[in-house]
């Protein structure tokens, strides 16, 4: 009966760039499975999924809510766990631990931006955990909509095969339903979005939906002979269910995405959409067992999604509930718990007994005894928990693969407004901390001022806002600054010797290593790009003159004197280790000397690589009226932007540039000012490049 329930377990998310319509969506599906009984909007502030002071003030997500229902799918009950993420890019981490511990994702496009910044950076980050995807092109009613332009650049972009199933009936205002090409039956909604009984075709759309199925179908062919030899004989005897079932394995692989239409906010789409995410993406019995190592022996384990293995989940999101008590999301991958059970958490080597378990809504939860394999839930009561850590079984540990966090570009100082607050703000930095891994507290160590660190203005607003809410804190804030990096420009050799002998015990090692720019290939490759692995390590030691188990000591002691920096203590972001040769002390050469020494060896060499100071650059969209293109692109060049495209679409002009984050501060004001109000922007972190000579002389003298 478990497994039969995993089978028909779908644990998705919602994802798209800001505006797409992902929480309206949500909002249809809680409405249309029967969750809620009202419909709840944006734009109104009675949204279920958002329901934070500044989310409902601003009308955005800005941390991701979870919630579940059920629906009905060709005489099937299927069970939804589904996570509404945010859009902004400055609250990507949101996006990205969603994406760890999601089985499938449904991405949307708007039918007339097309694929916008922040949806490139969804596609990266589900292909870093391997996530099949459906793509839903929304707002097919707006005027402009062009669902085959989205397909077209989803295919360019991210080098996929997009296909759809299904095409519009009706353009624009007089968009009314959906041609389902799988099924080959026309698909209208009624005022209140309530689905129709299925209809033939229209006449006057058959030879373009033929043609559309025929593409379809050969897409699929080219993944199957046994199809495509009955592709080549009668394509039009192909059943139904014979091109799901096909269908649904390319998904599964990656080797298809598909394409289906609608307009959330109208009420279309919704219904086809639920069908989809049951026929085609995975439930967790579908995606591979979960491979973690052994704390112990580090040797790799596999978890498979059953309720008979050892329990093994991962702690994906630590939220403050109204009682700022620390409220802890995670994701079950193999074996059950309930209440009263004990947890190990290999992080902290420390057990916790659970005490309270909960299904989540939004911001309502209801208790529960149980919970298995595949399941997302929550609990209070773990003190010593952090975004990224395991829990599992005593007896049988595991450390599961945490989640990327992506580094903070820019920095603002804070301090409270009287002493007798300043514990306070301590303490509720800390706490936010914990809950959101990619905002960072430190000390200026030139100054002394306590600076918050975060991926962007409205990133820290955000924290502000929740400081003055939650906590009752006043504070002083500084101007932002950003987050500076440094690089290696030359690559050196050098020989290093730690021998250091105090009583009876003494520590030895030697290192003979090359230290420079890490190669452009790797800056290139997954490990880079995708795992954020900054440093690239290679051995070319011969003859066994330093045991390999030691290796690890020594990229450890390199990494982490990379986050000091050598000219002004920015983190460097990448360098490459060519490890040469070395040798060893029979009684003093540990772990522990070999990271000290390579420590040593970094701050010896340093300056002798011709360190640079690098500075983020961001990719820049902007939508205007075209009369106003000429002042915002001489704006651009102001900001030392470099313009990449400017492309003119239904509603105005798309320019694309990049520029350095420095310049961009206090930007939407002047873009406001330029267009009369009427133009937007939106940005994210793309590189990082080096601060031009002239410039850095500004940032360290």
């Amino acid at each position: 009966m478990r497994r039969e329930k995993l089978r028909r377990l779908r644990n998705i998310g919602i994802a798209a760039h800001i505006d797409a319509g992902k929480t309206t969506l949500t909002e249809r599906v809680l409405f249309f499975s029967g969750k809620s009984h009202s419909l709840g909007e944006v734009h109104t502030g009675n949204s279920q999924m958002d329901t934070g002071k500044m989310e409902i003030a601003k009308g955005i997500t800005i941390s991701s809510a979870a919630t579940h229902t059920e629906w009905t799918s060709g005489g099937e009950q299927f069970y939804l766990n589904i996570i509404d993420t945010p859009g902004h890019v400055d609250f990507m981490i949101e996006v990205e631990r969603s994406l760890r511990v999601l089985d499938g994702l449904v991405a949307l496009f708007d039918s007339v931006a097309g694929v916008e910044p922040q949806s490139e950076t969804i596609w990266q980050q589900a292909k870093r955990y391997n996530v099949p995807l459906l793509v839903l092109v929304n707002k097919m009613d707006r005027p402009g909509s062009d669902h085959q332009k989205v397909i077209e650049q989803i295919r360019e972009r991210f080098a996929v095969n997009a296909c759809a199933i299904q095409m519009p009936i009706g353009e624009e205002d007089g968009f009314e339903g959906v041609v389902d090409l799988i099924e080959w039956k026309a698909i209208y909604w009624d005022e209140e979005g309530q689905i129709l009984p299925k209809e033939e075709i229209p006449v006057w759309l058959l030879l373009d939906a033929k043609e559309q199925r025929m593409n379809l179908l050969e897409s699929l062919a080219l993944l199957d002979e046994d199809f495509m030899l009955d592709f080549f004989e009668n394509p039009e005897k192909i059943q139904a269910d014979r091109i799901k079932t096909l269908l649904r394995k390319a998904v599964l692989e990656g080797q298809i995405v598909p394409v289906l239409l609608g307009a959330a906010y109208k009420n279309k789409g919704v219904q086809t959409l639920l069908d989809a995410v049951c026929d085609y993406l995975p439930s967790p019995l579908d995606r591979p067992a979960v491979e973690g190592t052994d704390p112990q022996t580090e040797q790799t384990q596999l978890r498979a999604a059953n309720v008979e293995e050892a329990f093994s989940a991962l702690a994906f999101k630590i939220a403050l509930d109204e009682q700022n008590r620390q409220l802890c999301f995670f994701r079950v991958y193999s074996g059950s718990l309930k209440i009263g059970d004990s947890v190990w958490n290999p992080s902290t080597r420390k057990k916790e007994r659970i005490g309270r378990l909960y299904q989540v809504h939004s911001n309502k939860r209801s208790e529960i005894e149980t919970v298995y394999a595949g399941d997302i839930a929550a609990t209070t009561g773990l003190k010593n928990v952090k975004t990224g850590d395991t829990l599992c079984n005593i007896d049988n540990p595991i450390v599961l693969e945490s989640l990327f966090v992506p580094p903070p570009v820019i920095s603002m100082s804070v301090e409270a407004q009287s002493k007798e607050q300043l514990s306070k703000l301590g303490l509720a930095l800390n706490k936010l901390q914990i809950e959101d891994p990619s905002f960072k507290v430190q000390t200026d160590p030139i100054t002394g001022q306590t600076l918050m660190l975060g991926m962007g203005e409205l990133h820290l607003e955000v924290i502000v806002g929740r400081l003055k809410d939650d906590f009752l804190i006043d504070v002083k804030i500084g101007q932002p600054n950003v987050a500076y990096r440094e690089s290696l420009s030359k690559a050196v050799r050098h020989k290093h010797r730690l021998k250091k002998q105090t009583g009876g015990s003494g520590q030895f090692a030697e290192i003979d290593f090359k230290l420079g720019p890490a190669d452009p290939e790797y800056l290139e490759s997954d490990a880079f790009q995708v795992e954020g692995k900054r440093l690239q390590f290679v051995s070319s030691v011969t003859g066994g003159s330093i045991p390999k188990e030691f290796f690890s000591a020594i990229v450890n002691g390199f990494s982490s004197m990379m986050e000091e920096g050598i000219l002004e203590s920015y983190p460097i972001e990448s360098m490459k280790l060519e490890l040469l040769d070395g040798s060893t002390h029979q009684e003093d050469s540990n772990a522990q000397a070999f990271e000290s020494c390579a420590k040593e060896a970094f701050r010896a060499v340093g300056m002798q690589t011709q360190p640079e100071v690098l500075e983020p650059i961001v990719s820049v969209e902007i939508n205007s009226p075209i009369d106003y293109m000429g002042n915002i692109i001489s704006g651009l060049n102001r900001r030392r932007g470099m313009i990449l495209s400017q492309n003119q679409e239904v509603t105005g002009v798309r320019i694309e540039a990049e520029v350095p984050l420095a310049e961009m501060f206090g930007y939407i004001n002047h873009l406001r000012t330029v267009s009369s109000g009427r133009a937007n922007y939106s940005m994210k972190f793309k590189h990082y490049a080096v601060l031009p000579k002239q410039k850095r002389v500004e940032v360290i003298g």
